[in-house]
C-alpha cells in the first residue's frame, strides 16, 4: 500500500473480549503503526489477555467503569492522535471484523475521495443471507432511521463499526456531543454531517461467529426514539439554520406547523363535529385537508433537499 508517509492507528474498544482479542491484533498488518486497545470495565481478563501479546505497537488503556463502545472508542481516538496518528482505524474485538479488509477500507481516504469509511454488510445479497433474520431486519430498519436523522441517504448498513476516519476530521467533530453508548455510530454519523464531511462505504462479507451482544433491549426502546429525535434537531440547527440557512430551511419550518395544524384541526372535528349527527361543512374538512397536503408537501420538499444536500466534496477539493 502507497500510505504517503502517513502514520495509521488501529483503536479496539474491548468488553468482556478476553478470548478474541490476541487473535484480533495478531491478525493487524504491519503496515499498521500504532494498536490501542481500550479495556472498558472489561471483569474477564481483558487486559491481561491484551499484555499476552507481544507486540510492541501495542498502548494499553484501562476505563475502571464500563463507558460503553463509544466512550471507548473516544478514549482511543484521543490516545492515537497524540501518538501522531494521520488515519484513526476502529475494529471491534470480537473478531467479526477481517483485517484483510483494511487496505480496502483506508484505499478512499489514502487517494483523497472520504472522510472517513466504513464497512457494508450489505453490498452482497447472496452473503447477506447468512445474517440472522432479526438482526437483519433491525440493520434496515435502523438504517432507514439513520439515514433521515444523520442525512447521509447514501450510506448503508450504520451500524457497522468497522470503520477509517481521517485524525484532521475528527479533531474538527464535538467530541462531547457524540454518544458514549450504542448510539454511538449514529451519533457520529450525525456530527460528521454537521461539518459536510463525505463518506463511502466498503462492501464486506457478514461475519457472525456465536457473539453474545451486550445491548440491553429494553434500553433501545426507551432511549433511541429519544436520542434519534435530539440527533435530527441537532443536525438540522447547527447545519440548516445556523451555518445555512436556505430554501430547506424555510420548507421544514413552515411545513411542520402547517402538517401539525391541519392535523389537530382534523382530529378535533372528528372527535368533536360541529353538528353532531350531520355530514362536517365541506368549508370546515377543506380547512384542515389544505394544510395537512400543504405541509406534507413541504416536509417531503424538505426531505428531498436533503438527498441533495448530503456532503461530497472531498479532501482533495477542499481548500
Amino acid at each position: 500500500m502507497a500510505l504517503h508517509n502517513l502514520t495509521l492507528a488501529v483503536v479496539i474498544p474491548s468488553y468482556k473480549a478476553a478470548a478474541s482479542l490476541p487473535a484480533v491484533i495478531k491478525g493487524i498488518p504491519d503496515f499498521i503503526d500504532h494498536i490501542v486497545v481500550v479495556d472498558d470495565g472489561s471483569s474477564d481478563g481483558t487486559s491481561d489477555s491484551a499484555r499476552s501479546v507481544a507486540d510492541p505497537r501495542i498502548t494499553l488503556l484501562i476505563h475502571e467503569k464500563n463507558q460503553g463502545v463509544g466512550g471507548a472508542t473516544l478514549t482511543g481516538y484521543k490516545k492515537a492522535c497524540e501518538l501522531g496518528a494521520d488515519i484513526l482505524v476502529k475494529m471491534d474485538a470480537d473478531g467479526q471484523m477481517k483485517p484483510d479488509l483494511l487496505p480496502h477500507l483506508l484505499k478512499p481516504i489514502l487517494h483523497g475521495h472520504a472522510h472517513y469509511t466504513k464497512g457494508n454488510r450489505f453490498g452482497d445479497l447472496t452473503a447477506l443471507q447468512s445474517m440472522p433474520p432479526v438482526r437483519r431486519l433491525g440493520n434496515a430498519l435502523h438504517s432507514l432511521m439513520t439515514k433521515l436523522v444523520s442525512g447521509y441517504w447514501n450510506v448503508f448498513d450504520v451500524t457497522n463499526g468497522y470503520t477509517a476516519l481521517l485524525a484532521k476530521t475528527f479533531c474538527r467533530l464535538d467530541s462531547k456531543a457524540i454518544a458514549r453508548d450504542y448510539f454511538f455510530e449514529t451519533s457520529m454519523l450525525i456530527e460528521l454531517n454537521i461539518i459536510g464531511a463525505k463518506i463511502v462505504d466498503v462492501d464486506m462479507l457478514p461475519v457472525y461467529e456465536g457473539e453474545k451482544s451486550h445491548i440491553r433491549v429494553h434500553h433501545i426502546a426507551t432511549r433511541f426514539p429519544i436520542l434519534l429525535a435530539k440527533g435530527v434537531w441537532r443536525r438540522f440547527y447547527l447545519r440548516y439554520v445556523l451555518r445555512d440557512f436556505g430554501a430547506l430551511t424555510l420548507c421544514a419550518v413552515s411545513g411542520v406547523p402547517i402538517f401539525a395544524f391541519g392535523v389537530i384541526y382534523g382530529a378535533s372535528l372528528w372527535i368533536s363535529p360541529p353538528h353532531p349527527g350531520e355530514p362536517t361543512p365541506a368549508g370546515m374538512v377543506m380547512f384542515a385537508a389544505l394544510p395537512i397536503i400543504i405541509g406534507f408537501q413541504l416536509i417531503l420538499t424538505a426531505l428531498i433537499l436533503d438527498v441533495v444536500f448530503t456532503p461530497n466534496r472531498a479532501p482533495r477539493d477542499e481548500a
